[in-house]
Parts: structure tokens; sequence; C-alpha cells
């Protein structure tokens, strides 16, 4: 099964997050870049929803960013 791709444009409005909170997930590493397409970055749709889960309900649980990052990417 081929994952779908979609663009930062898309991501921001599916998911309903603010376009500077797309930009520092990306630069922290919570969110991955795919692939670039021109000047269009690619995510995929699943890991996106799946990530932003995880970060909303760990978020909700108290726990700062940096430990965020942490426990997804490990580092």
């Amino acid at each position: 099964m081929m994952k779908k791709e979609i663009t930062a444009q898309e991501v921001v409005r599916k998911f309903n997050i603010p376009y500077h909170t797309l930009n520092y997930y990306t630069a922290m590493g919570l969110l991955q870049v795919l692939a670039k397409s021109g000047n269009q970055r690619m995510y995929e749709e699943k890991e996106v929803r799946s990530r932003l889960r995880r970060i909303n309900a760990l978020s909700k649980e108290g726990y700062p960013l940096h430990l965020i990052r942490k426990k997804i990417v490990g580092i």
C-alpha cells in the first residue's frame, strides 16, 4: 500500500494546527518531511496523524515538548 503524501498546507488544514507549529515540530524532529516537491514539503498523512495524537496526549499529561521529543524521537 502506498503512503499518502500531503503538503504542509494540507497538514495545517486537515489537522487544524497553525503553520508555525508545523514548522516548529518539523524543526524539532517531531514530524518528518518525506520529500520536497519543488518548494513544497511533503509529509506522510498517517504518520502525521499518529504523531500529532501522541504529542497532544503527552502534552495533556503535562509533558513539555523537549521531553515529548525524547519519548517520540529518542533524542
